[in-house]
């Protein structure tokens, strides 16, 4: 109950050279990854008590600003993915036999534009990143596994005009006993003022709902989309968008 509660507000000196396009925590609340129009992403650990934070690692590879970070879930290790206005979409994994140090383990560079927004699918759908770019365009790449550890990439041709600005994935809805899964879903908002919801099939294609599409067409945003998400209920078909 946190009714008649103040929450502190913790300043954290993030050394970076420029602005700060964004800052998420990992899944358990102790570190924090920010990024920058430096180029730069940096990690912080966090203490149990304000203001007890470190800086413990400056990550660099990216050719302009860094506009997004995002935490996979932590059964993959620590991986971390981000994009850039280079084009290109990052994934960077811990070795902590090194160390600590931070080693990019996949580089994505099927946009023709920057990207601007990225989210990691629900753990049950294993290793997947949905990615949005101002070409226009979503890419939905997932890790195949250690035998080979390569990524399939599907690329989302003309999912928004003039371009795409944020993604999102809904949450896994539990399946009634003996019923199959229900596909996996993401939204999209684009320059075009455009909310889109998509399918995922099993061999990876992405399909655009094309109920939901009619639906929104009757009520679209005047301006640009900006960013988009789900309810914590709403992958069932059910449940709003």
């Amino acid at each position: 109950d946190v009714t008649g509660s103040l929450a502190m507000a913790v300043v954290v000196d993030s050394a970076h050279e420029d602005q700060i396009h964004d800052a998420q925590l990992d899944y358990y609340g102790n570190r924090l990854a920010t990024c920058s129009s430096d180029r730069t992403i940096k990690i912080f650990e966090l203490g149990p008590e304000p203001g007890q934070q470190s800086l413990s690692a400056n990550i660099a590879g990216h050719e302009g600003p860094v506009w997004q970070v995002a935490w996979a879930h932590p059964k993959f290790g620590t991986v971390l993915a981000s994009c850039s206005y280079d084009r290109k979409v990052m994934v960077w994994r811990e070795n902590q036999t090194r160390g600590g140090q931070w080693t990019k383990i996949y580089d994505y560079d099927g946009h023709t534009s920057s990207v601007n927004s990225l989210c990691f699918a629900p753990h049950e759908q294993g290793l997947r990143l949905a990615c949005a770019s101002a070409d226009g365009t979503l890419s939905v790449l997932t890790w195949n596994g250690q035998a080979d550890n390569s990524w399939d990439e599907k690329r989302v041709p003309n999912a928004h005009q003039i371009g795409s600005n944020a993604v999102s994935w809904a949450p896994s809805p539990p399946s009634p006993e003996g019923a199959p899964a229900a596909p996996p879903r993401l939204a999209s908002g684009g320059c075009d003022g455009v909310v889109r919801v998509w399918s995922v099939r099993p061999d990876g294609t992405v399909a655009a709902d094309e109920a939901f599409d009619a639906a929104f067409a009757a009520s679209p945003h005047s301006g640009w989309v900006r960013d988009v998400a789900w309810s914590p209920g709403g992958g069932g078909q059910r449940d709003g968008h």
